[in-house]
């Protein structure tokens, strides 16, 4: 893809982002924690080093962010969002909480970003996806961007839809149909996806299935 098709593929998105969003964000952290299972379970498995840097690409509205931060007040948190909506709402409760000196917010892609570009720094010691995959266009290209911006030890944790195989089967077709009308798609090949790019860059993945299906775990790392 040329330089001028990426643009024009990330200004689509955004866009649809924000027509999505731009009411929803009111609402989002209320309504999503219902069904977004397996987030708070990640973040306490990140377990950042001392001084250590950790990313969350598709922040949303920081909700994650800010849990992290105050799990892990040793650290240091950035976050970013393809959705300008998304960030007015990121910026507005980082304030409200406290913790603008160490939630650091700026808007960009989850497909082809640089640590340094966005944040001034070489890589993370934890980089998390927390139910963002399953609404990317190029998601395969976001994991590996992900991983890509790892420091040295570093791990990168997902979680996701999974693919409701241990639940009933009309649960699992009405999820779909109702995920679908907010454009997301959970990623059934996220554990071979996630495979091929741990082991093209010589690192470890556990994968497993959380909730019979319901949601999926994956941690890249050394």
């Amino acid at each position: 893809m040329s330089s001028n098709e990426a643009k024009a593929s990330e200004g689509s998105h955004a866009e649809a982002m924000d027509a999505i969003y731009r009411t929803q964000r009111h609402i989002y952290d209320l309504t999503r924690k219902y069904y977004l299972l397996g987030r708070d379970r990640l973040i306490e498995d990140l377990a950042p080093p001392p001084g250590g840097l950790v990313l969350e690409p598709g922040c949303g509205t920081a909700r994650n962010l800010i849990v992290a931060a105050r799990r892990y007040p040793q650290a240091r948190f950035f976050g970013f969002d393809i959705s300008e909506a998304m960030l007015e709402n990121a910026r507005a409760q980082v304030r409200n909480a406290g913790l603008q000196d160490r939630i650091f917010l700026t808007r960009g892609d989850a497909t082809l970003f640089s640590p340094q570009r966005l944040f001034g720094v070489s890589g993370f010691d934890r980089v998390f996806c927390s139910y963002t995959l399953s609404m990317m266009p190029g998601w395969e290209e976001a994991v590996a961007a992900a991983a890509g911006s790892l420091a040295r030890d570093g791990q990168l944790h997902i979680v996701d839809f999974g693919d409701q195989n241990g639940l009933p089967g009309w649960f699992g077709r009405g999820l779909h149909a109702w995920l679908a009308r907010f454009q997301v798609s959970p990623r059934d090949d996220l554990q071979h996806v996630a495979a091929q790019i741990a082991r093209a860059r010589g690192l470890l993945i556990d994968h497993r299935s959380l909730y019979r299906g319901y949601a999926q775990y994956a941690v890249i790392g050394g």
